[in-house]
């Protein structure tokens, strides 16, 4: 049996588009991801906000626990201290 989260699942990655502060350039993040290199320039490109998995994994709740999901998805919400974990 694989230890890992059950939303580990790269089928369901989304990506999103960001500009490099240094030379303007499209760079790739991805949704696990807080932080990518741009490709043309190589500055590291980094999410304003780091990733939750409660805010992208569909199996955070199974994988948290319903109590432990509740309290990090009020601070989520709230904008609070997303790395509780």
């Amino acid at each position: 049996m694989e230890n890992r989260c059950p939303g580990q699942d790269f089928r369901k990655l989304r990506v999103e588009l960001h500009r490099c502060p240094h030379c303007r350039a499209e760079v790739e993040i991805f949704s696990d991801e807080s932080k990518a290199r741009c490709q043309r320039c190589g500055t590291m490109v980094v999410r304003e906000s780091q990733p939750s998995c409660i805010e992208w994994c569909s199996s955070a709740r199974q994988c948290l626990g319903e109590e432990r999901w509740q309290r990090l998805n009020e601070l989520t919400r709230s904008g609070g201290d997303k790395d509780v974990y």
